[in-house]
């Protein structure tokens, strides 16, 4: 670990110059030889460094961004070369050149503070070997040897001897004590941080590599924290614990207000957004018109959650526009009833479509009404008009229904035998 923090000695000096700075102003309200002083100057070296660092957290929000955009085409390569895995990594690189987007870019924020980190390693390690660093001089260091938090020295580490913690004015029963809290704070808020993004941030319809990334680093780094800590001054540990509680913070803020389309988090999002907005009748806040905007441009594109939002819109009489605003939709026209009241006039429906055996069986019943209507015609006819018929065509002709003959050729009759 010295190694690796001799590496990035170049900013250890402006590290320990806003470390001194912290600790002038937090001196002079608790003491200058107080934990409280050195410590609450490297939870604001962190703080100072995660908002300069904000720019690069958004940047790493649009890479992930475009990411998901890109889930559709992964999920297609994914199908078509769901037998060649090699043949699948090469469509998905290919992929990623062709839109410019790289999977590694959540560890972005990460690679930012490092040399930080070590700076700030180097910086107390210094300290605890009674050497001068940066801009700390002798009376600094004597200062921030004195400090403790919770009974151990601020330059302390757990695999320190007993001779050296006590020479810094504690107990190695103390050290380890601190040290061990805090080593488990770190691992249990990086484990809940990378959880929680794995678990209601993340779209599970399509597996990426991204996705296989954010699982893996979900259980590597809580190890990592818990091997390498043991290493660390409490300082470091004290640096590493406020950055961890930052990026929890950050992330929960992110899920909340920004979720991966497709997620948990967004189910959740638009179920607040949709009463919010039928309450309000508006979408008052830019971001909520960016995601409504993302929404109706997207079309037949839309997921389960987002139609659901679309649909719940125009029950309660909205509609959205495309510019992300919330407008009101035509609604049934109220007609006035003779008690006062107004109801709706119901729409108009179509009728339902028929099977081809339910019109087959209609046209069959509407021949046999028809035919039905035709043998009462005929039967309803006067008695009169038959006798009338018939003297017309002779009183001794008989009409064939009543002489009873056959139709077609008859059979020749057989000659008499005399």
């Amino acid at each position: 670990m010295d190694t690796i923090a001799s590496l990035f000695s170049f900013i250890t000096t402006p590290v320990s110059w806003v470390i001194v700075q912290f600790h002038t102003v937090y001196g002079a309200i608790f003491g200058d030889d107080t934990g409280w002083a050195w410590g609450l100057s490297i939870v604001s070296l962190v703080i100072l460094i995660r908002i300069c660092l904000i720019p690069l957290f958004v940047k790493q929000i649009k890479a992930t961004r475009a990411m998901q955009t890109l889930q559709p085409e992964m999920k297609k390569i994914q199908e078509r070369y769901k037998n060649d895995k090699q043949r699948q990594s090469e469509e998905m690189m290919k992929l990623y050149k062709e839109t410019g987007t790289n999977p590694l870019s959540s560890c972005l924020p990460i690679l930012a503070q490092s040399p930080f980190f070590f700076a700030l390693y180097h910086v107390l390690n210094s300290i605890a070997n009674n050497e001068k660093v940066g801009v700390i001089n002798d009376r600094l260091l004597e200062s921030a040897q004195q400090a403790h938090i919770f009974g151990a020295p601020l330059a302390s580490k757990f695999t320190d001897s007993a001779a050296k913690v006590e020479a810094l004015g504690s107990t190695i029963t103390d050290v380890r004590v601190v040290t061990a809290i805090m080593i488990i704070l770190m691992s249990a808020s990086q484990f809940y941080t990378q959880r929680q993004l794995m678990t209601k941030n993340v779209d599970t319809t399509v597996k990426t590599p991204f996705m296989q990334q954010q699982k893996m680093l979900m259980y590597i780094f809580p190890v990592m924290f818990a091997v390498f800590g043991i290493n660390f001054p409490v300082g470091v540990l004290v640096y590493w614990l406020t950055t961890n509680v930052w990026t929890m913070g950050q992330q929960m803020y992110v899920i909340r207000n920004n979720p991966t389309p497709g997620s948990k988090a967004q189910a959740a999002y638009l179920e607040r957004l949709t009463k919010h907005v039928t309450h309000q009748g508006k979408v008052r806040r830019r971001g909520e018109r960016n995601i409504v905007k993302a929404i109706v441009a997207k079309g037949r594109d839309r997921n389960e959650y987002e139609r659901k939002f679309i649909n719940g819109l125009s029950k309660a009489g909205l509609a959205a526009q495309t510019d992300g605003t919330v407008v009101k939709s035509e609604t049934p026209v109220a007609v006035a009833t003779e008690d006062g009241t107004s109801t709706a006039v119901p729409k108009r429906q179509q009728p339902k479509r028929q099977s081809k055996s339910q019109r087959q069986s209609g046209v069959t019943k509407a021949a046999g009404e028809s035919d039905a209507k035709t043998s009462l015609s005929k039967d309803d006819a006067p008695q009169d008009a038959k006798p009338a018929a018939a003297k017309k065509s002779g009183s001794g002709t008989r009409s064939k229904a009543q002489s009873g003959q056959r139709k077609g050729p008859q059979r020749p009759k057989s000659p008499s035998k005399k």
